[in-house]
């Protein structure tokens, strides 16, 4: 079973979708209706910490979930502010971007490794974000596994933790092989095709 937190977010809804449609089985929790202790108790294979309306330290659950996974080894994908979460939990600085992006595709490189793997580089992914992870000062532990033309960081993984990260929405429909980036994290989860 993925447990996905969900942070109010109505793409939150295309995330268990299309997870399912991969043959995972999703339980949805809000990110203001457990403890992190308690969400760990459910014995997730993987953790899925949905987009969502604020900044991480808004978002319930989401700082502790993501040391929970850390200390627990289980793999963990943040989408947008789930992945500003990571970024946070880690030691990162999450900021304003220099614009608001909504619905904007945008092409991007990536390092054909963590939920890119396999995938054509560049590929184009839809983004919906004010915020980003703050590129000066990314602790060691996190390495850049996506980023726009001009540096902006798109995706994040630990060096040697199953966490990672994307700024954009695989899940939308004008995001380039959503399918197969989340198929990707499944694989990690050892959750079956």
């Amino acid at each position: 079973m993925l447990l996905l937190i969900d942070n109010y977010d109505s793409f939150t809804w295309n995330l268990v979708h299309y997870l399912g449609e991969l043959g995972a089985q999703v339980e949805v929790v809000r990110n203001d209706t457990l403890s992190a202790a308690q969400a760990m108790s459910k014995r997730p294979a993987g953790i899925v910490l949905s987009p969502g309306p604020c900044d991480p330290d808004q978002a319930g659950i989401c700082l502790e979930m993501v040391q929970a996974a850390a200390d627990s080894g289980t793999p963990l994908l943040g989408v947008c502010l789930g992945h500003q979460a990571i970024g946070q939990a880690m030691g990162g600085r999450v900021i304003r971007h220099s614009a608001i992006v909504h619905g904007k595709v945008d092409e991007m490189r990536h390092a054909r490794a963590s939920v890119f793997k396999g995938l054509p580089s560049p590929l184009r992914a839809t983004r919906y974000h004010s915020l980003v992870v703050e590129r000066d000062g990314l602790p060691d532990s996190l390495q850049v596994t996506a980023e726009l033309a001009d540096g902006t960081i798109m995706g994040l993984a630990h060096r040697s933790l199953p966490v990672h990260g994307v700024q954009f929405h695989p899940e939308s429909i004008r995001s380039e092989h959503g399918h197969a980036m989340l198929r990707n994290f499944l694989d990690l989860c050892a959750v079956p095709a």
